[in-house]
């Protein structure tokens, strides 16, 4: 099963990809349907109070330690 290895955040520090541990470059979107899936592993998924899904570290409070993409 994959993991995340590092992410890309754009301009405004939104995350928009995430490497994964098979050399994956995929897109916050396909994220979501492969955690949702059980292809990726290490990340959940969150609802927000507007129903919008995002995803969340199981075992960090955040994105902030994974290493940067560029």
């Amino acid at each position: 099963m994959e993991t995340i290895t590092a992410i890309q955040r754009n301009y405004n520090g939104e995350i928009i990809n995430f490497v994964t541990s098979e050399g994956r470059v995929i897109s916050y979107r396909k994220a979501l349907l492969d955690v949702e899936q059980g292809l990726i592993q290490g990340l959940q998924t969150v609802q927000d109070t507007n129903g919008a899904l995002s995803l969340m570290p199981e075992l960090e409070q955040s994105f902030d330690d994974y290493p940067n993409l560029f």
